[in-house]
């Protein structure tokens, strides 16, 4: 039951990372790009990406420690590693979400440390970018070849 509802509840926090990202990286790039100033409110974008992000990373590592896909993973590794849908979750996808979410907090931290405005939108601009490859590159997208699973958990989408 606490699986389930885990699943759902990641699915869903999902989006919120990728439009705190996107929202923040479009935002870098403008500052960026235009010489604007670094303004609160881009800090609150910065600082809340980086907490939505963390919120996540928690719910998957509690989903990761509860989920019976993992349990079989670990339980039967020989055979497991050898089945794309149980690796994918058993290691590509925990690790590269583990590095993404690294990369958006060493991103932030050295954004806020920089003392010119340029600066603090390039450091986000460039660690919240490849932050958001990895990300696209790692969530098992309903339109996927390789891993694919609905883009709503949960609710029946």
């Amino acid at each position: 039951m606490i699986y389930a509802h885990l699943l759902s509840l990641h699915s869903l926090v999902r989006w919120f990372v990728l439009a705190s990202l996107v929202f923040a990286f479009f935002r870098a790039f403008r500052g960026w790009r235009g010489r604007r100033a670094f303004t609160k409110f881009d800090d609150s974008v910065r600082h809340w990406t980086a907490t939505i992000a963390h919120i996540q990373i928690t719910l998957g590592i509690w989903l990761y420690c509860v989920s019976p896909i993992i349990a079989y993973f670990f339980a039967d590794f020989k055979t497991a590693v050898k089945n794309r849908d149980v690796r994918f979750f058993g290691m590509e996808h925990s690790l590269m979400m583990l590095v993404a979410i690294v990369l958006i907090t060493v991103g932030s931290m050295k954004a806020k440390r920089q003392n010119d405005d340029h600066q603090k939108f390039r450091t986000m601009l460039i660690w919240f970018g490849i932050a958001l490859l990895v990300i696209l590159s790692s969530v098992p997208w309903s339109f996927s070849p390789l891993v694919s699973r609905p883009l709503w958990r949960g609710w029946g989408f």
